[in-house]
C-alpha cells in the first residue's frame, strides 16, 4: 500500500464517522463505528467497514441504511475532501469483533494446563547429594 492510499483511507475514515455521527439524521441506524476503509489502487471503490452495538437484527437495518444513504455520503464527502475523483462506497459489516469475543470464550472456557510437577532439566536433590 502506499502513502497516498494510506493516507486516503485515514481521511475518509475520519470522515465518515464525522458524516455518520452529526449529519445522518437516521433512527435506525443506531451506534455505528467505522473500523476501516480500505481504497483500491485506483481510488475508483473503497470498502468501509462497519461494527454496529446491538442484535443482528438492528445491525442488518443499519447496513439497510447505509446502503440507502450511499450516495449522500459520498456527495458530501466530496464537498468536504479536495481529491480529484471520490471513490465508489462499499459498506461492509466488520465482524472482527464479534470473532474475537468468540475467541476469548473458548479459550476462558479451557481448562487450566496441568504444571509438570518434574523438572528434567535440573537435577533432583538425591543425586546432587551422592556426588
Amino acid at each position: 500500500m502506499t502513502l497516498k492510499q494510506d493516507r486516503m483511507d485515514q481521511i475518509l475514515k475520519k470522515e465518515i464517522s464525522r458524516i455518520l455521527q452529526f449529519e445522518l439524521k437516521n433512527p435506525k441506524l443506531g451506534f455505528v463505528t467505522v473500523t476501516d476503509v480500505e481504497c483500491t489502487r485506483d481510488m475508483s471503490q473503497a470498502k468501509v467497514y462497519v461494527s454496529f452495538l446491538g442484535k443482528q437484527e438492528r445491525n442488518d437495518a443499519g447496513m439497510k441504511v447505509l446502503r440507502a444513504s450511499k450516495g449522500f455520503i459520498r456527495s458530501t464527502l466530496a464537498k468536504n475532501i479536495k481529491a480529484r475523483k471520490m471513490p465508489d462506497l462499499i459498506f461492509v459489516q466488520d465482524t472482527s469483533l464479534e470473532q474475537g469475543r468468540k475467541i476469548d470464550n473458548i479459550i476462558s472456557s479451557l481448562p487450566p494446563a496441568k504444571e509438570d510437577t518434574e523438572d528434567h532439566d535440573e537435577p533432583s536433590s538425591d543425586s546432587a547429594a551422592e556426588e
